[in-house]
């Protein structure tokens, strides 16, 4: 049983380097992709790394608008390397058939990122490989969503030797695009039929596919990197601090009102007490976990034009904007309205 998730998950450093490489060959500067957001450029060197989901819906609220490509997360899939997917990447590599691939993808895919989840779905003649997204913004989820269904096919036609292999279909959650003049490049990508308006997100892949022997097989070398990402995951649950799962379990339920504490406790399966003590264990506190995500949130909303203080006020949990207000005053020494007005001085 997997473990629980909240808010956007994680993503894999090399799976992020992905988009960056898709917004540099769009034209955008890599620094100013970074900076908008708020990533260390450094971060992006640990290769076994890991950053919040929410740093890939920054990212991606900045570039889409800047990229001048309404299909930028289908064709990110032309970025695709064995070392996108981490050691996920390499094991299939080495695996036998697709249908090895596939039960590992499900095994190891929080390697890559928990951003979403993957099951397979057997149908009359047919093998819906379905995923599911975490992420609730209509655009940035169309992007997310494209780009993970066509770069699972770029690479499975890559380890298979065979650039001509296709789905039975694709189906897709969303939207077909408004121009309709798009759809000849998703054509050109998956060369077989695009449904949109599905009630999932999936390839449609034959039984024989699933049978589709692969390139280079090896099994000693298979089951020392499983060996090693089996070692990857037991690491993982023990890095994953409980001030990070509080801190993204907040997150998720700020809209919705300020978070009572009693809950989050309940929700890490502590009382409220325990919760306090080993989040002191950590040098940090429910308060202070509160205010600083209250206070990222609030710098970021303010860039937003189009929302109010008010509504700014209501994202972050505060039953009252002079609420928001005077814990923004406190936390940044001039109120949200200040603050948005030196922004837009310092754009003029």
């Amino acid at each position: 049983m997997q473990d629980e998730v909240v808010g956007l998950g994680f993503i894999s450093v090399p799976a992020l380097m992905q988009y960056v490489r898709s917004a540099e060959a769009a034209g955008l500067d890599r620094d100013r992709v970074l900076q908008a957001a708020d990533i260390r450029a450094e971060l992006l060197v640990d290769n076994n790394g890991r950053l919040e989901g929410e740093a890939l819906e920054r990212l991606l609220n900045y570039v889409l608008p800047r990229c001048a490509n309404p299909l930028f997360g289908l064709y990110t899939s032309q970025h695709i390397q064995p070392g996108s997917y981490s050691i996920m990447g390499y094991i299939a590599m080495t695996s036998s058939t697709l249908t090895e691939v596939l039960s590992r993808m499900i095994m190891f895919e929080r390697l890559v990122g928990d951003m979403g989840t993957s099951s397979i779905i057997h149908e009359p003649g047919a093998a819906a490989i379905v995923w599911s997204c975490r992420f609730q913004q209509p655009e940035i989820r169309r992007h997310i969503v494209e780009n993970v269904l066509a770069s699972w096919l770029v690479y499975t036609r890559w380890i298979a030797d065979e650039p001509d292999r296709s789905p039975m279909s694709v189906r897709f959650e969303h939207d077909p695009p408004a121009d309709r003049s798009l759809l000849k490049h998703y054509q050109q990508v998956f060369r077989c039929p695009v449904y949109f308006n599905q009630p999932h997100s999936a390839l449609v892949i034959s039984p024989s596919m699933l049978q589709l022997k692969l390139r280079s097989p090896d099994v000693l070398l298979r089951d020392t990197l499983e060996m090693h990402a089996q070692q990857q995951l037991k690491t993982l649950k023990e890095n994953y601090r409980l001030s990070d799962q509080v801190r993204t379990l907040l997150r998720s339920m700020l809209a919705d009102g300020s978070p009572r504490k009693e809950f989050i406790a309940q929700q890490m399966g502590m009382n409220v007490r325990t919760l306090h003590r080993k989040l002191a264990e950590e040098e940090t506190s429910y308060q202070q976990i509160l205010d600083e995500l209250r206070h990222e949130l609030a710098l970021r909303h303010l860039q937003q034009e189009e929302l109010s203080i008010d509504e700014i006020g209501r994202r972050l949990g505060f039953a009252e904007s002079r609420s928001f207000i005077r814990h923004f005053k406190g936390m940044q020494g001039v109120t949200p309205g200040e603050y948005r007005q030196s922004l837009r001085r310092h754009e003029s």
